[in-house]
Parts: C-alpha cells; structure tokens; sequence
C-alpha cells in the first residue's frame, strides 16, 4: 500500500462510522487510528490515550494557540476536538497509513491540508436508524443525543463533499464497499 496517504470515516454520530472504522482496521494491519485530541468527559470503558487524548477545556486552548493541531473544531458547544500534528507524524514515520474518525468539518480541514493524499469516507443511514442507535447506546444523556439530532442537517450538507459516500442500512454491504473503495484509493 502506498504510504504517506491518509483515510478519513466522517459522519453524524449513529451512522456506524465507527464501527465501519474498526472493521478496515482489522482488515488491514497497516492502518493505525489517529487519536483525537478532546476535553469532553471520558465515557464508562474509556481509556485517555486510546480512543481520546483527554484534555482540559484550558489544555486543549494553550494547544490551539501553540499551533499544535493540523484541525481542530468547536464541534458542540464547549466540546472541542482536535488532530495533534504530532499523532499523524508519528504514525507515518511508524510506515502506518493514518485513519481518522472525526467530524465533518475536521474531515473537510484534513482534506484542505492533505489534499489528494486523504480519501474523505462519509456514512450515511436513515435519520430514524441514527437516532434508534444513539438511544440503544445508552452513552449518551438525553441532551447530548438531542444536540447530536439537532446537527444532522448541517452534518449531512457535506455528504457532496465527500471522495466516497457509503450508505449503512445493510452492515455487511456497507464494510464491502468501503473496503473496495479504499483499496482502490490505496492501489
């Protein structure tokens, strides 16, 4: 696979973005998550370093004004969420290909930057399978998942923006797809 090349999964939350992520992942071993960078809380089962880089509201500002992040966004109000600079060099002096899984504007931000080295992925699914998945998560208070529901449609305004465009009603189609996508970005 050729190096120096960047996936990007963005998405509103519920589509299966992650999940979708997690399964090229273990298809192929040279892809490596990008860790984001956040001050939001930690959830139960979190670990700081492994699915954030956990950061104080404070932190995550001093970091902004250093120049440290490639993008970062405002994503919900107070909830701020980043890509460390560092974290996508690290991983290409490791040979590994880097694999986002972030928000649509930082998804557009690594586009800008990378330019054709980033295949932006957008996961799309029926609004009433999105909202069902966010309650079943059980993660998430009520307001969170109505501040999720409240910016699908500025969410789903980048979906033309997109490389590839991936619609999960059918998990396993969904998976086939973007794999085929990907490897022939990759080729």
């Amino acid at each position: 696979m050729n190096e120096n090349k960047l996936i990007v999964f963005s998405a509103p939350s519920g589509t299966g973005k992650t999940t979708i992520t997690k399964r090229m992942m273990d298809l192929h071993p040279e892809f490596a998550l990008s860790i984001s960078a956040t001050n939001r809380a930690m959830r139960p089962g979190e670990t700081n370093g492994v699915q954030y880089h956990f950061v104080s509201t404070e932190e995550f500002m001093r970091m902004t004004e250093s120049g440290d992040f490639v993008e970062w966004e405002n994503v919900y109000p107070g909830l701020y969420y980043g890509t460390l600079k560092r974290e996508v060099e690290r991983l290409f002096s490791e040979g590994k290909t880097p694999v986002f899984d972030i928000d649509v504007k930082g998804a557009m931000s690594i586009k800008r930057v990378y330019g054709d080295r980033a295949l932006v992925v957008f996961i799309k699914a029926p609004v009433e399978t999105i909202i069902a998945r966010l309650k079943a998560r059980a993660t998430d208070s009520a307001q969170s998942i109505q501040d999720r529901i409240d910016r699908f449609p500025f969410e789903l305004e980048f979906e033309g923006k997109a490389d590839v465009v991936i619609e999960n009603i059918d998990l396993e189609k969904a998976v086939t797809e973007t794999r085929a996508a990907i490897e022939s970005f990759l080729a």
